[in-house]
């Protein structure tokens, strides 16, 4: 998906809202545990049919499929197909964290943009520019990097001070000359929405994909008053407090209602 699509999707749909699908058994309805062949499977098609309409994105995160082994693989391949075949005009997101060596890099890219056919991946950039690369070479599709994360240990590394600024800083910067704003975006997470302003001096153009409003305690208000452009510029991340807004037989009418109230008050910021 082009850079200009995602806009125009986000400018007619009124949303920028991303539903991150992270299917937990633990967590899903007793009786699909019970009474369907593939639970999570099921589970991710009522989820993605009842939020569609207030979302432009969606986010597998791959943990929770690889946990299941092969029949959580096939799942995930299923979810993937389900929403290229009913909800075209969806941004995917394979929430892979990936980074290696150049040739592994390119198999992982190959792996998530061909078998997959997502239109994005994220991926952890600390081994530098070779193992980032790979996944930019790919027409309309994009490398999404890990920037400043929303979970405590971020502080270990990075918040740390290189020379006159934190190493999230220098990371961003350098993997921006990397890309461009056509095929690069960054997570910053949403408990950091204050350095979302300094972000924003850094790289004014490019997306941002923000985890951690809701269950994690980020604020959509501040996300965007520091965080959006001329362009929207974000696309917002909820996972479990759309997912799990109900454990009954209502789970996906919940979810629905859930993902609204977030798109509506998106809609006040565009």
């Amino acid at each position: 998906m082009t850079r200009e699509t995602l806009i125009g999707q986000i400018r007619s749909k009124k949303t920028f809202l991303c539903v991150g699908l992270d299917p937990d058994t633990e967590k899903l309805p007793k009786k699909l545990i019970e009474e369907e062949e593939d639970p999570i499977y099921e589970f991710n098609r009522q989820i993605i049919d009842a939020t569609a309409p207030y979302c432009v994105a969606f986010k597998p995160n791959t943990a929770f499929y690889e946990a299941y082994g092969l029949n959580g693989i096939n799942n995930l391949d299923k979810t993937f197909r389900y929403i290229r075949a009913n909800y075209p005009d969806h941004f995917i997101i394979a929430d892979a964290k990936r980074g290696d060596i150049g040739n592994t890099s390119t198999r992982y890219a190959k792996a998530f943009f061909k078998k997959f056919n997502a239109d994005a991946i994220t991926v952890a950039p600390y081994m530098g520019h070779d193992s980032v690369k790979p996944f930019l070479e790919f027409e309309d599709k994009w490398t999404i990097v890990l920037g400043l994360t929303s979970n405590a240990g971020s502080a270990d590394f990075q918040q740390l001070m290189v020379g006159d600024k934190e190493l999230y800083l220098e990371v961003i910067e350098k993997c921006a000359q990397w890309g461009t704003p056509d095929n690069m975006m960054f997570v910053v997470g949403a408990t950091k929405a204050p350095m979302l302003e300094k972000i924003r001096k850094s790289i004014p153009r490019h997306f941002l994909l923000v985890p951690g409003i809701g269950e994690q305690g980020g604020s959509l208000e501040e996300v965007c008053r520091y965080g959006m452009n001329s362009d929207v510029g974000l696309l917002v991340n909820s996972s479990r407090g759309i997912l799990y807004a109900s454990a009954g037989e209502d789970f996906s009418e919940r979810a629905g209602e859930e993902a609204k109230k977030i798109a509506d008050k998106m809609a006040y910021f565009l």
